[in-house]
């Protein structure tokens, strides 16, 4: 196999948006449409349902295969790739990304600031866009727990 062509060789600039992309909104079109427009060829980095889980405490609601499925069908995306370990700089060398993008709640944490020290290592620039504050896969997932649960019966004239 012949040695990836360095970036600074390279004629495009190869950006890389990992998310796990559970309950697709419009924050994740936000980021990849985003990110489409700051690099010439797009990789959006879908999570394993176990990488999901050790990073977040649980497993996405909607199985590795159906948002792999949707992410790869966005116009923004050039292709998708499965992110089975923790590092991203493990992920990049499989990748060889420019540049990778995140939501701007990372901006100023010890994940950003680890993320920026160890890409800087590598020539790999890291871009903030903003979040999505009124739409996460959070707060969907806590409306549907909310739907779930049982509602108690109203209180009826015998039950008073």
């Amino acid at each position: 196999m012949s040695e990836p062509v360095s970036a600074a060789r390279r004629p495009y600039r190869v950006g890389y948006a990992p998310g796990a992309y559970d309950l697709f909104h419009i924050g994740h079109l936000n980021i990849l449409r985003h990110a489409r427009s700051r690099c010439d060829y797009l990789v959006a980095g879908v999570v394993s349902d176990e990488m999901a889980e050790l990073a977040k405490g649980r497993r996405p609601m909607i199985p590795l295969v159906e948002r792999l499925e949707i992410v790869r069908s966005v116009k923004y995306v050039d292709a998708a790739f499965v992110e089975t370990v923790p590092d991203k700089v493990e992920t990049w060398k499989q990748v060889r990304f420019d540049v990778i993008f995140k939501g701007d709640d990372w901006r100023g944490t010890p994940k950003g600031d680890r993320l920026e020290r160890d890409f800087a290592a590598h020539g790999v620039d890291v871009v903030y866009f903003p979040y999505t504050v009124h739409t996460s896969s959070t707060q969907l997932r806590r409306a549907l727990d909310a739907l779930a649960q049982p509602q108690a019966e109203p209180l009826t004239a015998e039950r008073r």
